[in-house]
């Protein structure tokens, strides 16, 4: 189900991409309403479940993370929950999904040293086929999908 938002919506969930710690009262001048009017808004977006959270984004290079990972993992037969506990608890795997096709899950690394990777690798071996590729570079950062406006809403 579609969560209706208009223009404003749209503006401000644009705004907060951008940058999530600006105040209300910016927000709303960038928007063209008042910082209160923003806060309602920012509030009924949370309620419906549009917003469901805000976060920070890291230079990972900063953090000493210089190198980062795509894992493309296929667990063996009945070894899906313990390869799922084992990224789980593996915190440099940053993010992990669970996709179809000929691999289960597609997981992301961020790695100090390319000799860390036979260390987290190695207990995935004993479980799961895995492939694993460097990142070289990204095209972009993570950003907001194209938001259709309700055209129930004005």
């Amino acid at each position: 189900m579609t969560k209706q938002i208009d223009h404003l919506d749209k503006a401000i969930l644009t705004v907060l991409d951008n940058n999530a710690r600006l105040s209300l009262a910016e927000i709303g001048k960038q928007v063209g309403l008042s910082g209160p009017a923003v806060g309602e808004r920012i509030k009924t977006l949370q309620h419906k479940g549009v917003i469901d959270g805000f976060g920070v984004r890291l230079d990972m290079r900063a953090l000493g993370y210089s190198i980062q990972a795509l894992v493309r993992i296929k667990p063996k037969s009945g070894q899906i929950r313990k390869v799922e506990k084992l990224i789980s608890d593996e915190p440099r795997f940053m993010a992990c999904d669970r996709v179809t096709g000929e691999d289960c899950l597609i997981a992301r690394l961020a790695l100090r040293d390319i000799a860390e990777l036979d260390d987290i690798m190695f207990p995935l071996h004993e479980c799961a086929d895995t492939n694993t590729s460097i990142v070289k570079s990204s095209l972009f950062e993570p950003r907001l999908p194209q938001i259709n406006i309700s055209k129930v809403a004005r």
